[in-house]
């Protein structure tokens, strides 16, 4: 790899020790308007891995803005010892951090603030759907005098300097936008005019900050919306910025936050750097050092975008949420061990959608940096007092059963994994196999990474009986033995072209003709077997009973790209129809909102229903007495993250309360 990423660069009056850089992003850790204890742990840990620069997330700037519960709130004092916290816990890492703030507009409701949305122009968001009042000449005067009071806050929170969002969801973007700019004063019509609050509140920050801290502004390279910002706005927006003399570097950013969401955090269906298109134009006519963003989730596609002339510095997000030490990884040469994201988007932003808090599908910590810190003194503590590293046999190498063995060998513990087959990944890997599924796949590559690092046994094609984990003696069994696919009543026992959809991906069932896809899990199991099997030149209809195919689409932001794809491959999607019956070929399906019958004739009906947890062997060992846990589908099937999580939580927990005198009396019983 170059050294063009390790090298060091000035924004105004600070250095960056490299060019990678933590973007701001939502995390909903805030509680009461507050930063907390954890935010100061999840920044500090991606300090303390390597990371360049960190932006926080958005702080607002007035009561008004609340557009989402846990958001923090800038405008009062009240935050000023949290951001102390946050910046000294950096700081020990010689790492600086910007406090990005904000005023998001128009792009809100009025649900937590209760008070009129402000925004440039009545003009509703497509979804809020809430028509903001057009702000007068005052209020704009006290928007511009809120971000100078929080951007003091920050300068004595300690912050290294303050970024101005006003870009994807952002009371600036709504004036910089035609689309929502509609105003007749000197805020509106061309570009200068739409411009002036940015000038306004740049001069006020400034004015507040002084040559201290540095100032950068985020700025839409293209809002992906009809009559909207474009590149070219954009490009003459950061060549104004440059003029002005007062701003220190420009990051990017694409689409906007409501309307086009799902190119801001774009999932594995879009390929990496998709958006470097606009700090390359802007890099092009300006001096100020510009940051990239689009999906980096590797080290060298980060060097890459550095040598080409891009960009300046690289906002890596996911990769560092996945990988507090990516990094530190990347620029000890250790390429291999960097966790690479999935994009999946399951846990960081599905999370953020539900109004969780911001997690990661493949690593359990992200989320968990404070309760661990706390936990880790208690822990080393008993860990010292153990005499012997006691055996833990961990029967499957799907998600869950990995993930307890890694979390098994860092609590202390001597774990070795038997899988039944010959491959390691469970259902993960057979989705993984589609082909525009195939980053899921760097899940289980990343946990096979790990345990070849760790030197932890795995066996294939062995297969486990309660009798023979009597015969290995181990100290305690993990049981993650996944799920296996199941029949619903309505197909009947002589159906012969019905198969499961992991028989379509691993090949045992080769669907002809037409096809129905049943989706009753709503999520990437019907849609991409539909893919698949459309690309094999079959005909291919999905029907749900839900109200949209592939419903939780939506929390990953897949579905947008999703109906563009199914409609190019002429899939058909039919919903609100509840399979009754399949019987002689046809398929009975009740409307449930009217109540009345249609039917189907397919040549194959392919099923994405729920499976089975395949329990047997944990019950087994129950039932032998034996000091047995199980995880992930075998205790009932969910998703990747369930797996993960509770292999985490399972190896994590083990004690070495089994390794008692007792233990060695319990399998002698076993055997007697």
């Amino acid at each position: 790899m170059g050294a063009r990423l390790w090298t060091s660069i000035d924004l105004g009056p600070v250095t960056v020790p490299n060019r990678v850089v933590f973007s701001a992003h939502l995390t909903n850790y805030a509680r009461h308007g507050l930063p907390t204890e954890q935010h100061a742990a999840y920044y500090a840990e991606r300090a303390a891995g390597g990371t360049g620069l960190i932006i926080t997330e958005e702080h607002s700037t007035h009561p008004t803005d609340w557009p989402y519960e846990k958001l923090i709130h800038g405008f009062h004092r009240d935050v000023i010892p949290g951001y102390q916290r946050i910046t000294e816990a950096v700081h020990r890492h010689r790492v600086p951090i910007f406090a990005q703030i904000n005023h998001n507009g128009g792009q809100a409701s009025s649900m937590y603030s209760r008070l009129p949305v402000w925004a440039p122009s009545p003009v509703a968001d497509p979804l809020f759907r809430e028509v903001p009042k057009a702000v007068t000449h005052d209020e704009i005067a006290e928007i511009v005098h809120g971000y100078a009071v929080v951007a003091e806050h920050c300068a004595e929170g300690g912050f290294d300097g303050i970024e101005l969002q006003c870009s994807h969801s952002s009371i600036v973007r709504g004036f910089l936008s035609p689309v929502t700019n509609h105003r007749a004063d000197n805020y509106g019509g061309a570009l200068p005019n739409r411009a002036r609050l940015l000038f306004e509140i740049v001069a006020a920050v400034r004015h507040v900050i002084g040559d201290r801290l540095a100032l950068g502004v985020r700025i839409c390279g293209d809002e992906l919306i009809e009559g909207g910002t474009t590149i070219d706005d954009a490009v003459a927006i950061a060549t104004m910025v440059e003029a002005g003399g007062q701003v220190d570097y420009i990051n990017t950013s694409i689409g906007v936050a409501t309307a086009s969401l799902f190119m801001i955090e774009a999932s594995m269906h879009v390929p990496p750097g998709y958006a470097m298109f606009i700090p390359s134009a802007i890099r092009d006519v300006i001096a100020l050092p510009v940051i990239g963003v689009g999906r980096f989730k590797d080290p060298l596609q980060a060097e890459r975008a550095l040598a080409d002339g891009l960009c300046d510095l690289v906002g890596v997000v996911r990769g560092q949420i996945a990988d507090a030490q990516f990094a530190a990884k990347s620029r000890a040469g250790a390429v291999d061990e960097v966790r690479l994201c999935l994009s999946c988007n399951q846990e960081c932003v599905g999370r953020m959608g539900l109004n969780r808090w911001l997690g990661c599908i493949e690593n359990p910590r992200t989320g968990r940096e404070a309760e661990r810190q706390r936990a880790e003194v208690g822990f080393t503590h008993r860990r010292h007092r153990s005499q012997r590293r006691g055996s833990v046999l961990i029967a499957g190498a799907g998600p869950a059963g990995l993930q307890a063995a890694i979390a098994a060998h860092r609590a202390g513990w001597l774990p070795r994994v038997l899988e039944r087959t010959e491959h390691a990944g469970g259902l993960v890997r057979l989705a993984a196999s589609v082909p525009n599924r195939a980053e899921l796949g760097d899940l289980v590559r990343n946990q096979l990474a790990e345990c070849r690092r760790l030197g932890i046994a795995i066996e294939y094609g062995t297969d486990v009986d309660a009798r023979r984990l009597v015969a290995e003696r181990p100290d305690h069994v993990i049981v993650a033995t996944g799920s296996v696919p199941h029949r619903p009543w309505w197909v009947g026992d002589r159906a012969t072209n019905v198969c499961d959809i992991t028989e379509v991906l691993d090949g045992s069932a080769l669907p002809t003709g037409r096809v129905v896809v049943i989706d009753e899990i709503g999520f990437h199991h019907a849609t991409s077997v539909a893919e698949l099997l459309a690309d094999r030149g079959l005909e291919v209809e999905i029907i749900t009973n839900a109200m949209v195919v592939g419903q939780d689409l939506g929390i990953t932001l897949d579905m947008e790209l999703w109906w563009i794809r199914a409609n190019r491959k002429g899939i058909v999607q039919t919903t609100d129809l509840v399979p009754m019956g399949f019987h002689e070929e046809q398929l009975t399906l009740l409307h449930h909102p009217t109540g009345t019958e249609t039917h189907r004739t397919p040549d194959w009906l392919v099923l994405a229903v729920p499976g089975q947890p395949h329990d047997g062997l944990y019950h087994e060992a129950k039932g032998f007495g034996l000091p047995v846990t199980r995880v992930g589908d075998c205790v009932a099937p969910r998703r990747a993250h369930s797996a993960v999580i509770e292999g985490e939580r399972a190896g994590s927990q083990l004690t070495h309360k089994h390794l008692s005198a007792r233990l060695s009396d319990r399998y002698s019983d076993i055997r007697a």
